[in-house]
């Protein structure tokens, strides 16, 4: 999916230059991203914004999930993962390990996590 050009190939949307700037940004994070944090890369206002995540969690091309501050935060969808919220710091980390948690009848998609991270559990 690291190549927008045959993002069309996937899916039935336009690659609009908004749709695109998202998608770049999404793909070059190594973490999940709020409005907040994207909107500092690229002059959208947030009705657009939305409109077109919204598109690409229809699509099956982007994952959202709420954390701790109440903010919406979105990711390229990849392979299943969870994901860690600290308690204490509000860091969200993606955790690749396998959970192997299974609920009889249920299909799980996604886990998240919350805790205290690393370092917050080390300093105190």
């Amino acid at each position: 999916m690291n190549n927008l050009k045959n993002i069309s190939d996937f899916t039935n949307i336009k690659l609009t230059t908004a749709r695109k700037s998202i998608l770049e940004i999404l793909i070059n994070s190594n973490k999940p991203l709020s409005y907040e944090d994207i909107k500092v890369q690229i002059s959208m206002d947030k009705a657009t914004f939305y409109r077109n995540i919204t598109i690409f969690e229809d699509e099956g091309i982007v994952d959202s999930f709420e954390s701790n501050d109440k903010k919406r935060y979105f990711e390229i969808k990849k392979s299943p993962h969870s994901h860690f919220i600290c308690n204490s710091c509000s860091k969200i980390e993606c955790i690749h390990e396998n959970l192997n948690l299974k609920l009889k009848d249920y299909k799980i998609e996604n886990i998240i996590l919350k805790g205290k991270c690393k370092e917050c559990n080390t300093n105190g």
